[in-house]
């Protein structure tokens, strides 16, 4: 069976990969990658569907969970940890799930992504509900762990949505929403860290971004909800605030200490002409949405 997917077929155009130049195979390998936006590309429906689901999900209180193994899994781990310095989401907001646990981010644990069962442990572990979202993601389209993931999580009534780069996806069956990439045969036979990776890495930047944006943690095209772990998004923090505004440096500097390092009450404060309480106030009785937020200071 796994010789029929298109994902582990050989490649025609990279038959003879080891007696390529490097730049030969740099071009191709740049050619081959065009496939995966024309692939995104004609399936941004589904990946709107997905996200309407999360959104609603994450308004209702809920949690995402991506589930899985090897790559794929690493992959949804990235997307997750992400999210809390870039949107101020609780780590327990947006979750990666990987089959073999911790371990499998740097080794193989293996004979973990065979298991029908050990994704169900995982997620009884995190205290799965029916107000959560799983998306499982999925190369092949066939991984066991994403199965039974899928499974448990339609047991629980939980959101379900299936991520992958074959199709028809055998994980397409156990998911109420789809997304099917079927980006064609790796220039390394098999090796689905390649296009198939990068297919997975830029639909999950959709939809943990869109998600946020839809939440209001963006304003304009900026973070106003960056959370400042560090010196350099100290900065960049005042640079959005100076940018939201138009204020200088100096007043930006001054607004973002009374907010408490809070970008998104500072420029509320500045756009609005409220004190930080007034400011406070009303960002909350918007769910944190600023430009809600700030038609109702008008």
């Amino acid at each position: 069976m796994l010789e029929k997917l298109l994902t582990e077929k050989r490649n025609p155009r990279s038959m003879a990969l080891d007696q390529m130049s490097n730049l030969e195979i740099i071009t191709l390998m740049n050619q081959e990658d065009y496939q995966v936006i024309e692939t995104i590309k004609k399936n941004t429906e589904s990946i709107n569907r997905v996200i309407e689901d999360v959104v609603a999900v994450f308004k209702n209180g809920g949690r995402l969970f991506y589930i899985g193994a090897g790559t794929s899994g690493r992959l949804g781990i990235l997307d997750a940890v992400e999210c809390v310095p870039t949107f101020s989401t609780s780590p327990e907001m947006v979750q990666g799930l990987i089959a073999g646990g911790v371990t499998a981010l740097t080794e193989a644990v293996e004979g973990s992504e065979d298991s029908l069962s050990l994704a169900e442990a995982d997620l009884r572990q995190v205290g799965l509900s029916e107000k959560d979202y799983v998306l499982g993601i999925s190369a092949s389209g066939r991984t066991p762990y994403v199965i039974g993931g899928l499974n448990y999580a339609k047991q629980v009534g939980a959101k379900t949505g299936a991520l992958s780069c074959n199709s028809p996806a055998e994980i397409s069956q156990y998911a109420e929403q789809k997304i099917e990439l079927p980006v064609g045969p790796e220039v390394l036979t098999g090796s689905t860290r390649l296009k198939a990776g990068t297919a997975q890495k830029l639909v999950l930047n959709m939809i943990s971004t869109i998600s946020m944006i839809r939440l209001g943690k963006v304003f304009n095209n900026l973070m106003v909800d960056v959370k400042p772990t560090n010196k350099k998004l100290v900065e960049r923090s005042k640079r959005i605030i100076m940018e939201a505004t138009g204020v200088s440096a100096e007043v930006a500097e001054e607004y973002y200490r009374e907010a408490d390092q809070n970008v998104k009450l500072a420029i509320m404060q500045i756009l609005t002409g409220t004190d930080v309480a007034t400011a406070s106030k009303l960002l909350a009785e918007h769910q944190g949405n600023i430009r809600e937020a700030i038609q109702d200071a008008k």
